[in-house]
């Protein structure tokens, strides 16, 4: 999972340093894909359930699971760019939001507030906690901020595939309790999503792009980690 991790941290140092005006979100999934093979590992996502490409792509109102196109960036966008590696059967997953040239004040505080709010769950990964002490903590902090906090994707337990159990909300339902205990060796994802609007959804036509519905800016940030007697670990740092 170290391995993994760090792999998918060095993909997205690169990445969040390509970023540019002018540049495609194609170009950027084929830099990916380089760095990602030329460590030896292969691109979790692609072909995961028929996704096309290598990373996912997401610009502004898109908040998650953007398939990269043609699409030329221009200044002023926010992209999300998310990111998995497997490699000796364990898998890696990190996510970022990158401001493209110069952005306005609003996405700024929006991007800020959403890595915050990261920090503050991953705080919140202690073994002996819940689940959703995690979400519990990511919620207050993002809508103390007034966004709304996404909650129909979530992140999730990984290892062996990307999608394990528990899933790990970024908000607490009080109807379904605290959820799982977090105990030593459990690796999980935490992603917390935050649109400057309200929290609802929608799916474009091509079945993978969930945009806000709303329109407005959405941002995400995301880490593999492994709750350990000491705390978390992150695994997907990035510089």
């Amino acid at each position: 999972m170290a391995v993994a991790g760090g792999i998918v941290g060095e993909v997205l140092t690169l990445l969040k340093r390509s970023v540019e005006p002018g540049i495609t979100t194609k170009e950027l999934d084929s830099i990916a894909y380089k760095e990602i093979t030329r460590h030896g590992a292969t691109p979790t996502f692609k072909g995961y359930l028929g996704f096309p490409a290598s990373i996912c792509t997401s610009v502004n109102e898109e908040i998650v699971h953007g398939i990269p196109s043609k699409r030329v960036l221009k200044e002023g966008d926010i992209i999300k760019m998310d990111v998995g590696a497997t490699i000796q059967g364990f898998i890696g997953d990190a996510a970022v939001s990158v401001a493209v040239g110069k952005v306005s004040q609003e996405a700024k505080d929006l991007m800020d507030a959403t890595r915050e709010s990261l920090a503050e769950g991953i705080k919140a990964a202690q073994p002996g906690n819940r689940v959703g002490d995690i979400g519990l903590a990511v919620q207050t902090y993002g809508e103390a901020q007034g966004y709304g906090v996404v909650r129909e994707f979530v992140g999730h337990g990984v290892g062996h595939y990307l999608h394990e159990e528990p899933q790990v909300p970024n908000y607490r339902d009080p109807t379904k309790g605290p959820g799982p205990l977090l105990r030593p060796g459990m690796c999980i994802a935490i992603e917390p999503m935050f649109n400057i609007g309200g929290w609802e959804t929608r799916i474009l036509d091509d079945e993978w792009t969930v945009v806000t519905k709303d329109g407005e800016l959405s941002s995400h940030f995301e880490h593999t980690i492994a709750i350990t007697e000491e705390g978390p670990i992150i695994f997907t740092v990035h510089h």
